[in-house]
């Protein structure tokens, strides 16, 4: 299946704020080779992003964050969530300037070195934000704090925790957030190369 395979019948705007949400009316290519019938979808524009787990290989330490979301407001337990450092694509910046930018900005911390994990959709079934994830290579020693732009509203507490304790709390399912859970998984599964790759394992 290609772009050729659907026929959008028509598009519109039907909020544009600090997000954007636009009203399809479609059809698409069946496997059977045939049309499917006319549907509506609601299709949430809100850019594209890009995420960093920051590591310390040294010290096989993780620098994570936690703030306030819209979005857990009314899941159980309580919608302050431990994520990666992330942010939206602006204009002409790459994937690689954005979390170079956003490591300073929400945590306080440098990253020396990036290793691409993967791009994946957050949520297809509605959104076409796409996100490009990474690990950086960090100094862990010199994170810490409260950190984030006053102008965006932002209140961002950094949290330094060694590898084997964020994977513990993976296990218990007191983290939730989709971009932290896999990149932990991608870690665990590329940590000691990665170690040897960056001259740190001990």
């Amino acid at each position: 299946m290609s772009a050729e395979d659907i026929d959008i019948l028509e598009r519109r705007t039907a909020y544009d704020g600090f997000f954007r949400i636009d009203v399809c009316r479609l059809r698409y290519r069946l496997y059977d080779g045939g049309w499917s019938e006319a549907v509506t979808r609601e299709l949430f524009e809100r850019g594209h992003a890009a995420a960093v787990l920051p590591y310390d290989a040294r010290r096989d330490q993780v620098v994570l964050i936690e703030q306030f979301r819209i979005g857990a407001i009314e899941a159980p337990g309580r919608p302050w969530l431990l994520e990666i450092v992330a942010g939206i694509i602006e204009g002409e910046e790459t994937p690689e300037e954005v979390v170079r930018r956003e490591a300073v900005e929400e945590a306080g911390c440098s990253i020396e070195e990036l290793v691409h994990v993967c791009d994946y959709f957050s949520s297809p079934g509605g959104t076409s934000e796409r996100i490009s994830l990474y690990c950086g290579k960090v100094d862990a020693s010199r994170a810490g704090g409260v950190h984030g732009l006053a102008s965006e509203g932002e209140d961002i507490r950094v949290i330094v925790m060694a590898f084997d304790e964020a994977m513990t709390a993976i296990a218990g399912s007191s983290m939730n957030a989709a971009s932290l859970l896999i990149a932990m998984q991608w870690l665990a599964l590329n940590r000691e190369s990665l170690r040897a790759r960056w001259g740190e394992a001990s």
